[in-house]
């Protein structure tokens, strides 16, 4: 009778652990990391040629390791809660591998980088990436204590950028690279990809019901991978189908190490890209606080910002090259029944995964077509919050912090010399029969988009709350930005300078943009003038 007392309560004990909801939220939110890590090592290995054990035993290790530590840790916060509040229907904050920064890390930091250190300095391939490597490493560090300063003042930034600015910013990032790259490749094999698509969109988006109350981000990797080795063994993928290797057994411990160090000069010319994507996690880890607190579930806000930033801080030192985030679905995981137990499952699973190899292996086998449709719900997601959460009179804000982003995406493609010749796209870059040339406008808007579109976005905020002076005085930052190429860089590479140091046919190129914000900034402010002229008559 005893004995079955105490294998009744060792139940009780364990489904209280592990729900069916903790599966299924273990499912998603491994997914979703999944998907982040084979698009780092699609645009890395794919596009820009780096050498993938650098990928899979360098980066790979050190990134999984900050998913596992800060999963760790908001477990812990969720015990603590629920001990606290005496009930067990807390729910986890889910951590996991940030898209919008990750995808940019990839695209605008560590791929140009390798670019440049190889092609353009000269460096072998082995070289090129240790020093690109090392950038990634420095580059964490420096975006975890920008946000752990942050964390004691995200109210405040909060407070004076306009969330237009702040939404509309990593809305154009999702737009164009989480949105619209997954795209393409989920069409270079539509058959396998559009069905994940579809499902992904019938089940998080339609809402509709799944067989066995399967969430759909699981299903559409499954159906998606079926499809994939079904059809492609059966010769009707074409050259697109590569069988399985075997796998390969990769342990990488993410100790602890000094190579971040050497990348911290490297990170310079890229602050302008760090800096923002570390402000726009404190934004929206004080967003997701949030929404977990009207959730139910009250977390203190600074501690969820410290637990992201040291997470974070970890990766860098250990080896990693992508930011950890909470995630803004905690209510989800919340209606679908997850607890705790899916946040230590998936922080296990991926931190030993980054160890072992074994996530390196999946990588491998299956094509970024499986993994991309949760991408592009990430992309939709991002961007219908940002005109759900911003005020409707400022909408056209958000659009017009847009156009940076695609810019910056036609930029990309332009300088892919998979697609352009170096040699012709230094010549249509200086080419200025007609003024600016076409190629040059391009780059120089896209170089420091995100900074650029909060800047856009912030003026066109101001214009439309009547707040002339300050659309005035937000025209005139960007003109000094502007001076410093922390937005508008002249230089193809995107790098920050000081004005005096540009070479003579590019220092045109700076005065005439820096002009521009000054010149408009003055009329503003004549305006300005008129209305208060205006509102002093009878």
């Amino acid at each position: 009778m005893a004995a079955r007392r105490d294998r009744a309560m060792r139940a009780e004990v364990r489904s209280r652990w592990l729900s069916g909801g903790d599966v299924n939220g273990f499912f998603g939110l491994v997914v979703d990391n999944l998907s982040i890590l084979g698009f780092i090592a699609t645009a890395l290995i794919g596009i820009y040629g780096f050498p993938a054990e650098i990928v899979f035993t360098r980066m790979f290790p050190g990134t999984a390791f900050g998913v596992l530590v800060g999963n760790l840790i908001y477990a812990r916060m969720a015990a603590n809660l629920a001990r606290r509040e005496n009930r067990e229907t807390v729910t986890a904050m889910p951590l996991g591998l940030d898209a919008p920064t990750s995808i940019g890390m990839a695209l605008l930091v560590l791929g140009p980088a390798y670019v440049g250190f190889h092609e353009r300095a000269g460096y072998d391939p082995a070289t090129a990436a240790i020093m690109t490597w090392q950038l990634g490493m420095a580059s964490l560090v420096v975006m975890g204590l920008f946000k752990f300063v942050l964390s004691f003042f995200g109210d405040l930034v909060q407070k004076h950028v306009p969330r237009a600015g702040l939404l509309g910013s990593i809305a154009g990032i999702a737009l164009m690279l989480i949105g619209f790259l997954p795209l393409v490749e989920i069409l270079r094999m539509p058959v396998v990809g559009l069905a994940g698509l579809g499902i992904v969109l019938y089940a998080l988006i339609g809402k509709g019901r799944l067989p066995f109350a399967m969430p759909g981000v699981l299903a559409a990797f499954l159906v998606a991978a079926l499809l994939y080795f079904g059809l492609g063994a059966g010769g009707l993928l074409g050259s697109a189908y590569h069988a399985p290797a075997p796998w390969q057994f990769r342990f990488a411990l993410p100790l602890p190490g000094t190579g971040f160090m050497d990348g911290l000069p490297l990170t310079i010319p890229y602050l302008p890209l760090l800096l923002p994507f570390g402000l726009l996690m404190v934004v929206g880890g004080i967003n997701v606080s949030e929404s977990a607190r009207a959730a139910g579930d009250d977390y203190p806000t600074r501690n969820i910002l410290l637990a992201e930033s040291f997470s974070t801080l970890i990766a860098g030192v250990c080896g990693g090259v992508a930011q950890t985030t909470p995630y803004i679905g905690q209510p989800a995981y919340k209606a679908m029944g997850a607890r705790i137990s899916y946040v230590v499952l998936t922080g296990l699973f991926i931190g030993l995964g980054g160890i072992f190899g074994y996530l390196s292996d999946i990588v491998e086998t299956l094509p970024f077509a499986v993994l991309a449709p949760i991408l592009v719900f990430v992309a939709i997601s991002i961007m219908t919050q940002a005109f759900e959460a911003t005020p409707a009179r400022h909408a056209a804000a958000v659009v017009v912090a847009f156009f940076p982003a695609i810019a910056r995406l036609l930029a990309i493609k332009l300088g892919d010399p998979a697609i352009v010749d170096a040699a012709r796209f230094e010549g249509l870059f200086n080419d200025s029969s007609r003024g600016i040339s076409e190629v040059a406008t391009i780059v120089v808007l896209g170089n420091g988009f995100i900074i650029t579109s909060m800047i856009w976005a912030s003026f066109v905020v101001a214009l439309i709350d009547g707040r002339l002076r300050r659309a005035a005085a937000i025209l005139l930052l960007g003109a000094v930005l502007t001076l410093f190429g922390v937005i508008h860089s002249v230089l193809p590479s995107g790098g920050v300078y000081l004005p005096t140091g540009l070479a003579g046919s590019l220092r045109p190129i700076m005065g005439q943009f820096s002009a521009a914000y000054a010149v408009l900034a003055l009329l503003v402010f004549l305006l300005s003038l008129q209305r208060a002229g205006r509102n002093q008559g009878p």
